[in-house]
């Protein structure tokens, strides 16, 4: 099964500029996805982070495996429309080689665990053939009625 951006939008409620999914090559529901970022000069975060050499943060390559985890959890549970996924926990994030302009990242999430409102991932993020980060995470479903309520609130 594979996704294109406009298809990822009806499922991530993220917008531009902190979207970090362009496309899903493949996804077994309830089990695994696979996805795309392609890394542009363009990237808004570019222009600080460092503009004499430009990497892409640590932080937004987790994100970006977490957005796609993201993907795979909406089209795994009944309902997406009315859940919203909250990341809860990073653990064993490693960086390996810096993530820079013109690459195509690739994220590999397996989810071993979706049960009741949780769900755990394993990502792996690779630049071609090489491994450039890799993250160990928990998520958590809410529903976007009590998340309204929240921001009702005075």
């Amino acid at each position: 099964m594979t996704f294109s951006v406009e298809q990822i939008l009806d499922f991530l409620p993220h917008r531009y500029p902190f979207l970090l999914v362009d496309r899903v090559l493949e996804m077994e529901k309830g089990k695994r996805i696979v996805g795309l970022k392609n890394v542009t000069f363009n990237e808004p975060y570019f222009q600080g982070h460092f503009p004499k050499l430009r990497v892409m943060p640590g932080v937004l390559i987790v994100e970006a495996m977490v957005q796609t985890a993201g993907i795979l959890v909406y089209n795994s549970i009944d309902n997406p429309q009315d859940k919203l996924v909250f990341l809860s926990k990073i653990d064993r994030a490693k960086f390996r080689r810096p993530v820079v302009p013109g690459d195509q990242m690739r994220m590999e999430i397996d989810m071993p665990k979706l049960k009741n409102r949780f769900f755990k991932i394993m990502g792996k993020a690779y630049v071609g053939e090489t491994l450039v980060a890799e993250t160990e995470a928990m998520g958590s479903l809410v529903s976007r009625e009590s998340l309204e309520e929240l921001h009702e609130r005075p």
